[in-house]
């Protein structure tokens, strides 16, 4: 059974950092592609960032320059460092998987098939 437990979420002032976990567990995790999404109240989720199973990164415009997706796979755990805060940044965070990325769906939350419980972050205005 595949689980995925987010963590690190917290509320951090506009301009500060934060670093996201998510450990996998029941799959091998070093195969699949991972990927960080979110959500704010009332607004779709959206990708955030991707990393292949190869290592490939990929990012959403709004936080390229700010936010590093990588990946340990001897701790099965993937992270999210998050700098420059905003507080449009403010959202659930979700942890995905799939067996496989594909290059056209990406940071499409459609094309995941096992999901985190969420984890908040808060970057008050």
């Amino acid at each position: 059974q595949v689980q995925l437990v987010e963590s690190g979420g917290g509320s951090v002032q506009a301009g500060g950092s934060l670093r996201l976990s998510c450990t996998g567990s029941g799959y091998p995790f070093s195969s699949f592609c991972m990927a960080w999404f979110r959500q704010a109240p009332g607004k779709e989720r959206e990708g955030v960032a991707v990393v292949n199973s190869d290592g490939r990164t990929t990012y959403a415009d709004h936080v390229k320059g700010r936010f590093t997706i990588s990946k340990d796979n001897a701790k099965n755990t993937l992270y999210l460092q998050m700098n420059s805060l905003k507080p449009e940044d403010t959202a659930m965070y979700y942890c995905a998987a799939v067996v496989q990325c594909s290059r056209g769906s990406l940071l499409l939350k459609g094309a995941y098939n096992y999901w985190g419980q969420g984890t908040q972050v808060s970057v008050p205005s």
